[in-house]
Parts: C-alpha cells; sequence; structure tokens
C-alpha cells in the first residue's frame, strides 16, 4: 500500500462515528460502508495529512487513486476524487483509462456526476480528439454509467456545447427505461437550456423523451413558452 494510503486510512479511521456512518449509508441505499465522516470533517482531514505527508506527487496519483478506491468505506473514494482535484490542471488523456475504471467501479452518482463533469469533461475539453475514441465505446458499452457519463461530460461547456453531439447521444439513449440516464437526459437539457433555451425547447417538443427527462430539461423555461404559444 502507498504509504500516502496508509495514512489517510490510519487517520480517518480515528474519526470513525458508526452514528453517522449509519444514516450515510441510508441515504446512498446501503450500497456502501461509510466511516461516518461528512464532507466538512473529511476535508480537515485529508489536509491534516496533505500538511503532514505532503500532496502526492503526479506521477504516484493512478497508484494513489486505485488503492483509496479499493478500500471499502466511501469516504476513500471521495478522497480519491478530492486529490484528482487538486491536480486538475495537469490531468491529460493518459488518465482517462482510470476514470473508465472508477466510473465502472463502486459506481454511484455521487462519484460518476463529479468525475464527468469536472474530471472527463475537463480532459475533453482540453483534447477533443479523445471525444471520438471514447463516447462510441461508452455510448455502446451497455455500461448505464458510462453512457451517463457520455450524457453529462458537457456539463459546463456552456456555450461551448457540441448541441450536435449532445443531441444525438440523447436521441439514442432517449427510449432507456433506467432512472439515471433518464434523469441524465434532463439534468443536461436543463443546463444546456441556461445557455440556448429555445433549442432546448425546439428539441423537446420534437423528440420522444421519457416524462423524467422532459420534466426535468423544461423545469426552469415551461413558463416562458407555455405563456407565449399558448398551450
Amino acid at each position: 500500500m502507498h504509504p500516502f494510503v496508509q495514512a489517510v486510512q490510519t487517520h480517518f479511521e480515528q474519526h470513525r462515528n458508526p452514528e453517522k456512518a449509519e444514516p450515510m449509508a441510508r441515504y446512498m441505499k446501503n450500497q456502501y460502508l461509510f466511516l461516518g465522516i461528512q464532507t466538512p470533517e473529511r476535508k480537515v482531514l485529508l489536509k491534516e495529512c496533505l500538511q503532514q505527508y505532503g500532496t502526492p506527487g503526479f506521477a504516484e496519483l493512478p497508484q494513489v487513486v486505485r488503492e483509496l478506491w479499493d478500500l471499502p468505506e466511501r469516504e476513500y473514494p471521495i478522497v480519491a476524487l478530492d486529490l484528482l482535484e487538486k491536480h486538475h490542471k495537469q490531468l491529460d488523456s493518459s488518465f482517462l483509462p482510470l476514470l473508465e475504471y472508477i466510473i465502472t467501479t463502486k459506481s454511484w452518482w455521487d462519484t460518476v456526476d463529479y468525475i464527468a463533469a469536472r474530471l472527463v469533461g475537463l480532459i475533453f475539453a482540453k483534447e477533443s480528439a479523445c471525444i471520438a475514441a471514447y463516447i462510441p465505446k461508452w455510448m455502446n458499452s451497455g455500461n448505464m454509467w458510462l453512457q451517463r457519463t457520455a450524457i453529462l461530460f458537457q456539463l459546463k461547456y456552456k456555450e461551448s456545447t457540441d448541441t450536435a453531439l449532445l443531441f444525438s447521444l440523447i436521441e439514442q439513449l432517449s427510449g432507456s427505461k433506467e432512472f439515471f440516464i433518464q434523469k441524465a437526459i434532463g439534468w443536461a437539457l436543463r443546463e444546456y437550456a441556461k445557455t440556448d433555451a429555445d433549442a432546448v425547447w425546439q428539441f423537446v417538443q420534437s423528440h420522444d423523451l421519457a416524462p423524467l427527462s422532459k420534466r426535468e430539461a423544461i423545469k426552469h423555461i415551461k413558463a416562458q413558452y407555455v405563456g407565449h404559444t399558448g398551450q
């Protein structure tokens, strides 16, 4: 085990709180164990580890992330994401296999959504050729979390959004019965509506989307269009 991972585990274990761990696990549908360390405390504890042991070097990051990811309690994968965020300016396409691994391992919305919008989206913005290499593979994988990542990676792109790509991916998955896919479609459209409400409204009106997706997509723009069209 990497010394930094060992130090984090030792330090965090000293702050285990079973009373908080139980409701935290319930909130996550009891899919994972928890130490009972909530976000503000987690950040303080990680800061203490970084001050005492130093930030792991960029070359060490993949090993540290994987080892944190493999620990049973959910706080450790979140610490791994915190460390990736600290190196976000250095992240490049060499990290995409690692990100693919952590998207598909211990998958749930709390990690996947962060990875999609803040890590994968960042790398794809810097190296757009990677989009053609990864997005079709993820869409064809049958893995709901890779597909959700494909829909959400442009979440922060605003005017830089490849609208044709976004709409194409949504069309491909519009028939999905998966809650997390339907929700992602609605979320992506709702976010892009802040940039181009007309495009989103027209897309929603002209495509057969799940009720959940449609409701989420037009949540903040429905009133202006219903008022103007009399629908």
